[in-house]
């Protein structure tokens, strides 16, 4: 039987560069990801980067620089990377 899907919480940790995200991501802003669409508000360049870890902390797996339930990983704005916290969260 086919493993029911996560829901991974996506939270800004850092703005590294200037600090400042162009499109306005904050420090704290967090998302809720139930499906595998972008979020409303997300940047979509930063989703498709993230995406491939929030599919695998959706469906049960670890990244080896990550924890058990929590990864990171960051857009690809080389000016100003926004680190994203990628968290499953309990059933």
């Amino acid at each position: 039987m086919a493993r029911k899907p996560s829901r991974v919480q996506v939270t800004v940790k850092e703005i590294q560069g200037t600090g400042k995200c162009p499109l306005g991501h904050k420090i704290g802003d967090t998302w809720l990801i139930e499906n595998d669409f972008t979020p409303t508000n997300f940047c979509v360049f930063a989703f498709a980067t993230v995406y491939p870890a929030i599919r695998t902390m959706r469906y049960g797996g670890i990244h080896p620089w990550g924890e058990n339930e929590v990864t990171a990983n960051c857009c690809p704005d080389w000016h100003n990377p926004v680190v994203f916290e990628i968290r499953r969260l309990p059933e």
